[in-house]
């Protein structure tokens, strides 16, 4: 009997051995975290793109000295965008400490469990050794040694070996999970190394940068040529905005033109083959008449009259930069605003002032990416510094529908929107305007 309690042993720990060969993982720990921090290093990687083009950017633009105000933007959407990308270094620094932190609790709870079972299974196996003639062992020899039915002894055999191999089966999936916890953790102390070292280097980048742009508006500040160059900048891009509008309101008064020709075009044919029997001066007089009356709706037609209707604030946030003279905020010097500027929020949404047909979808000097919206009898708004644009030329827009985002394309101050009102080529006080009912 004492041969087959020891042969009872081998088996069982034979089981033993193969249970802790290399399995596959049990169940699926850490998925939720895993996920949060893949999502955490795809945000990462698309502020590294963004970063490093605008990066190159700046750089190309100072070899090839493409102007002050430009510069000053690029040095401050870089800045910007550096003070977002350490941010973003830092979710992701805590959310991998987090884990870490986590990781380091399941492994102890693992192990706590780990010696228990091995405790029980020490016991186990030395009872077996010890009291083999009143263990299992003997009760296994009898099922296998006696007459009886053969269905209730294969069962009690599974039982009698399932129980010792489910007890190694269970011992084996929770060092199979600490050892992958201990990957795991691995994984997370190397990638926030990595996070830190990153981190270090763009904090003193973000020094370097602040320095940078102190210099040159200092520069700016103080040297006349440069701070010639500047305005002479400034006016040119103010020009420029001007020349746009001029343009849209001659295609505006040409498109009423065409539309009145085609329209008197129709009634005189119509009117010829309706009185083509009627005297010659009759028909002299009505066409007269109808020339007169065609001149006095022309004239009420292209002249220009302040939008009436229901309007709203274009975004949410502070006025930073009002209509009319004002000193300009990085040239210290009085130029004449043809706007007025909002101080947004990075992805904050822009919305139409007024329901009116998207008049231009267009990158402007001074302005970045803009929309320029035509509203009843030829007033026009405009919005610049747009991150993104969800609107196309010739569609028609509702009184606060969503347009775009805010950005800082082609801003000298941060995160903000260049907003503008027309009637016709006249510049008029945004504020104002929007208060009109």
């Amino acid at each position: 009997m004492r041969r087959i309690s020891r042969l009872f042993l081998l088996v069982f720990l034979a089981f033993a051995v193969m249970a802790f060969e290399p399995a596959t993982v049990w169940g699926a720990p850490l998925k939720r975290t895993d996920t949060q921090i893949d999502e955490q290093k795809n945000a990462l990687r698309k502020l590294e793109v963004d970063l490093a083009k605008k990066r190159e950017e700046l750089a190309v633009l100072e070899t090839e000295e493409k102007g002050v105000l430009n510069t000053i933007s690029l040095l401050d959407q870089n800045l910007n965008r550096t003070r977002s990308y350490l941010s973003e270094l830092t979710r992701n620094e805590d959310m991998l400490q987090g884990a870490v932190k986590q990781l380091v609790m399941d492994i102890d709870s693992l192990d706590m469990k780990i010696r228990a079972r091995k405790r029980a299974m020490r016991k186990r196996i030395r009872n077996l050794y010890v009291y083999g003639r009143s263990n299992d062992a003997e009760i296994l020899f009898n099922l296998l040694t006696k007459n009886g039915n053969p269905e209730r002894e294969v069962y009690w055999v599974h039982h009698l070996l399932n129980r010792d191999r489910e007890d190694v089966e269970t011992l084996r999936k929770l060092v199979a999970e600490r050892t992958q916890k201990q990957q795991a953790q691995e994984k997370h102390l190397a990638e926030l190394s990595r996070l830190r070292s990153r981190k270090a280097v763009e904090e003193r980048g973000l020094v370097a940068q602040m320095n940078g742009q102190a210099r040159m508006l200092n520069s700016l500040k103080h040297d006349k040529a440069v701070q010639r160059m500047a305005l002479k900048e400034f006016e040119r891009n103010q020009k420029t905005m001007l020349a746009l509008l001029k343009k849209l309101e001659q295609r505006r008064k040409r498109e009423i033109e065409e539309a009145k020709r085609a329209e008197a075009a129709r009634l005189a044919a119509l009117k010829k083959k309706e009185k083509a029997a009627e005297k010659k001066r009759e028909a002299d007089k009505k066409r007269e008449e109808e020339k007169a009356r065609q001149a006095e709706a022309a004239k009420k037609t292209i002249q220009v009259s302040p939008f009436k209707g229901p309007k709203c604030m274009p975004l949410d946030g502070p006025i930073i930069s009002e209509y009319g003279l004002q000193e300009h905020p990085v040239l210290h010097i009085m130029t004449r605003n043809l706007g007025v500027e909002i101080r947004g929020k990075r992805g904050g949404r822009i919305r139409a002032a007024a329901a009116g047909t998207v008049a231009m979808v267009a990158e402007i000097d001074g302005r970045g990416p803009s929309v320029i919206i035509e509203h009843e009898d030829g007033t026009y708004t405009v919005y610049g510094h747009m991150k993104a644009i969800h609107v196309q030329e010739g569609k028609s827009v509702k009184k606060c529908e969503e347009i775009g985002e805010v950005g800082d394309i082609a801003s000298l101050n941060g995160i903000k929107l260049y907003f503008q009102v027309s009637e016709g080529t006249q510049t008029v006080d945004p504020l104002q305007w929007l208060k009109q009912k």
